[in-house]
């Protein structure tokens, strides 16, 4: 109750450039080739393919949200170490918000999502640098639903992700072409779940007194 009231007191706050919020997720990709050519495409018929297939090993998506502001990042990378993580949030800080004092971050608590895991990319100046720049919340263990990173999991897995994707390139250009076309939306998240409705709704999950 603490993380999730914690998170959602989050979300009512106004945006500040100077302490921006962005939330991140990872999202697991089989990816699958073809063993057959699919039959060539028709005007007004749904794609048609053999049921066999071939794996060919998998990938991670990486997302980043900043739902305040519209924007959003798709990196792909082979794993998701404690390394993987640590650099794709240098990144954040350096490239994506560099005029910020503090980037907020909004993540599970998966056991490479922890200051941790930049003593083990970086060397410890650096890491302690990238370190004072965050401010990490966590979601409850059991309520990943409360991070707004699960909002474009779930639309980045119905608009591009739902079909056999061969390779890592491939799912790296594709899920480049789909982060363009959110961004140029710029369709801000507006989350209305507060803290009174969780005390309401979910009252049977707090202790009584």
């Amino acid at each position: 109750m603490a993380h999730m009231e914690d998170i959602l007191d989050l979300y009512q706050r106004p945006y500040d450039a100077k302490r921006p919020m962005v939330c991140m997720d990872e999202k697991p990709v089989q990816l699958i080739k073809e063993t057959r050519c699919p039959l060539p495409l028709k005007s007004g018929e749904v794609p048609r393919y053999d049921y066999e297939y071939e794996r060919n090993g998998t990938a991670v998506n990486f997302i980043f949200s900043a739902p305040l502001v519209g924007w959003r990042k798709i990196k792909v990378r082979k794993q998701r170490t404690k390394k993987d993580w640590a650099e794709e949030m240098k990144e954040v800080l350096a490239i994506d918000f560099p005029e910020a004092e503090k980037v907020i971050v909004v993540c599970d608590n998966l056991n490479t999502h922890n200051i941790g895991s930049f003593y083990e990319a970086f060397e410890p100046a650096e890491a302690r640098r990238l370190v004072k720049r965050l401010e990490i919340h966590y979601t409850p263990k059991h309520g990943s639903w409360l991070n707004i990173a699960e909002i474009e999991i779930s639309i980045l897995s119905r608009e591009c992700l739902d079909r056999r994707i061969p390779d890592i390139e491939t799912l790296s250009r594709e899920t480049r072409s789909w982060e363009r076309q959110r961004n140029a939306i710029k369709k801000p998240v507006d989350w209305r779940f507060k803290t009174e409705d969780a005390r309401i709704k979910l009252k049977r999950l707090y202790p009584q007194f």
